[in-house]
């Protein structure tokens, strides 16, 4: 593999500035998921960084999600930072004030009358495990779909990989349809055939994936569920191992993004111990092509017109689809206050 034989010493690689340069929005209109459902547990505040803000999560008194501007509209304290959940309310740790899930002040010590005014946040959705939030204009017209294979007992508990890179999250997109890199990071003998296949913010590729891992060919289907610009699942089956993954891109801010993998072994029947084996050997495989991808994405540029191969089609026809996901915002579409 290329990162591990010749380039350990990435981190210290001189960085071109054109490589935090875009000429596109850094965060795309569409659904993201930034927690596990695990990860939220009633009475406790998790706090968050995505989209350039702070952030804060919580439950509310029925159990529903919550994530909210993290700065308190009175005086700007940040509620995750010493702040508290009761009740189902979020309590600001510098003067008691506090917030429900839809972000309306409930209480403020001691004002003649509460407050009208809210604390900022994002359209939720829970599903299949995880906490979505939708960023744009507006309210959300689509929602993604069920993922039923995270809550299906016959696949394993996932294994849970987040990553950093300096990267639009379009260019994580896109590597899925990079068709040669398939070859030089994956291992495959030749790039793959794959057509994409939109349906508005949906979109789908059907091919195959093989090649030899520890000795073994493995010649697997492959399908890739494309749910907005945050959200894809990649469903893999052969004889060897089936296994569902689902990639989670997440903007942070101006010049990073996140990945964040969780893979779904499936259990073989009849073999009980065979589940653990399959997942140390995915893991060994899987997850060190990930770093070299992240390697190489911290230092790349973004080319608009990149000189591609007649057989390298995938990159265009992603560009494409994912072009209906940038569009104005307001500029502080979360926080909305009014006279007290």
């Amino acid at each position: 593999m290329i990162l591990d034989r010749e380039n350990r010493e990435l981190s210290k690689l001189a960085r071109d500035p054109r490589a935090d340069e875009y000429p596109m929005p850094m965060v795309p209109r569409g659904w993201y998921a930034v927690l596990r459902s695990a990860q939220l547990r009633p009475g406790k505040i998790v706090n968050l960084h995505y989209f350039g803000r702070a952030l804060i999560a919580f439950r509310g008194s029925d159990g529903r999600a919550s994530v909210r501007d993290a700065h308190c509209p009175h005086y700007g304290a940040h509620l995750g930072a010493g702040g508290r959940v009761v009740d189902g309310q979020v309590e600001c740790p510098f003067h008691g004030w506090r917030f429900d899930a839809d972000g309306g002040c409930v209480s403020a010590p001691f004002a003649a009358r509460t407050p009208r005014v809210t604390l900022g946040g994002l359209p939720v959705d829970e599903h299949s495990g995880l906490i979505f939030v939708y960023t744009g204009a507006g309210e959300p017209d689509w929602r993604v779909p069920e993922i039923p294979d995270a809550t299906d007992p016959a696949f394993a508990r996932p294994i849970d990989d987040s990553r950093q890179a300096r990267i639009h999250i379009q260019e994580m997109r896109e590597n899925i349809v990079d068709e040669s890199h398939f070859h030089y990071i994956h291992g495959q003998s030749e790039p793959p055939v794959q057509e994409l296949l939109p349906n508005g913010p949906f979109a789908e590729i059907h091919s195959r994936f093989a090649k030899s891992i520890l000795g073994y060919l493995v010649d697997n289907s492959f399908d890739v569920y494309m749910y907005g610009p945050g959200v894809m699942v990649v469903r893999t089956a052969g004889p060897m191992i089936t296994l569902t993954a689902i990639a989670l891109t997440n903007p942070i801010d101006d010049t990073t993004s996140e990945l964040r993998m969780l893979y779904y072994v499936r259990r073989p029947t009849g073999i009980p111990f065979a589940t653990t084996a399959l997942k140390l050997g995915f893991r060994a495989v899987a997850l060190r092509e990930v770093r070299e991808e992240l390697g190489i994405w911290d230092h790349k540029i973004h080319r608009p017109r990149p000189v591609l191969l007649p057989h390298e089609k995938g990159i265009k026809a992603l560009r494409r689809w994912y072009a209906q996901f940038y569009q104005p915002q307001p500029a502080d579409e979360m926080v909305t206050t009014t006279t007290v």
